[in-house]
């Protein structure tokens, strides 16, 4: 399925204020501070998928975390903590990845943490957390519910909510989770970075991709074109799109598991609803088979790491063709995280 944005507008100074190149400069330098930080590498793979050439920004070594994620929670947890030292413990709902990098933050300033996870989420996820020092706790069949176990125990005690997706209310936090993403993309502020012609970028509840457009229009323009790629058993932010406010989505099976949301984050619905292109859904299927190709090139990503690139595989010509997509373009692909480990 494919939706070209009818709504696409310039980026504005309000979508400034939001995310852009100077918030993620500003993150970027708190984390080089950091002693496991360094920017991750970009893999060139020229001629892909018909297009001048691919580069993949692969976020599989990020600080040891395996995935982009690493740069929100965390980011998210030092700011509280500077706000309020000590202070009540963190919590937070996961599908792995955010639960991993909100643990490192709050191991980091000594603050407990705990971490619900869905029952599908893989076990190799809840003991990587354990080993961080979390207090995992498992609720519900999907991230959803975990979600909502999250937010009613930071009710009941207390606990300071760090959560990844944003809804009226609540929108802070998420809003520096964001900003701790954008660092990935400051990182390729020199060239070849002015050279991108087009940015795919994979969605959950849409943190990453909102991140993503923040930080291109704001520093390279309005000539890119942004792509979202969602699983079609899950495409929240695309019908929230199609229908102009956030709507959930019944959704069906999907294997990519951090990919699995069936409700926008509403900060990211309201930039993309008007700075992204196009949104795509990909099936299981052809997420796999591009995970496969990219470790052919010796870039090795789980399905859901490689689902920018699944998106751009399944282009139909007609897509192609209202994105200016041809053997000139330069695409940049976002490698959100390595192999996982199997339940």
């Amino acid at each position: 399925m494919e939706y070209l944005n009818p709504a696409r507008a310039p980026y504005t100074a309000h979508d400034r204020a939001l995310i852009g190149a100077e918030h993620a400069r500003l993150a970027r330098a708190r984390f080089a501070r950091h002693p496991g930080y360094r920017p991750t590498p970009v893999h060139t793979i020229p001629g892909l998928a018909g297009t001048g050439a691919v580069h993949v920004k692969d976020e599989s070594g990020r600080m040891g975390l395996g995935s982009f994620k690493a740069l929100g929670g965390a980011y998210a947890v030092h700011l509280l903590a500077e706000r309020d030292p000590g202070g009540a413990p963190f919590v937070c709902a996961s599908a792995g990845n955010h639960g991993i990098s909100v643990a490192a933050g709050a191991a980091e300033v000594g603050v407990p943490c705990v971490v619900y996870l869905s029952e599908g989420v893989p076990e190799a996820f809840a003991h990587r957390l354990r080993g961080l020092g979390a207090d995992v706790r498992r609720s519900g069949h999907d991230y959803e519910a975990s979600m909502a176990a999250a937010t009613d125990a930071a009710r009941e005690h207390g606990w300071r909510l760090v959560a990844d997706s944003s809804w009226e209310g609540y929108t802070g936090v998420p809003l520096d989770v964001m900003r701790g993403y954008s660092v990935l993309f400051d990182e390729l502020a020199d060239p070849p970075g002015a050279s991108f012609t087009h940015v795919f970028v994979q969605a959950g509840v849409g943190g990453l991709a909102a991140a993503a457009a923040g930080y291109v229009r704001d520093r390279w323009g309005e000539r890119p074109r942004i792509v979202v790629v969602e699983p079609d058993g899950a495409p929240c932010l695309l019908e929230s799109a199609r229908a102009g406010h956030p709507v959930r989505v019944p959704g069906g099976h999907t294997t990519l598991g951090r990919l699995d949301c069936r409700e926008p984050s509403l900060l990211a619905h309201r930039l993309l609803g008007h700075l992204a292109d196009l949104y795509v859904t990909i099936s299981d299927e052809q997420a796999a088979g591009a995970a496969r190709l990219l470790a052919g090139h010796d870039v090795a990503l789980s399905e859901c790491g490689a689902a920018g690139a699944a998106g751009l595989l399944a282009l139909t010509p007609s897509a192609r063709a209202a994105l200016a997509l041809d053997d000139a373009s330069q695409v940049l692909l976002v490698g959100t995280e390595g192999p996982v480990e199997p339940k």
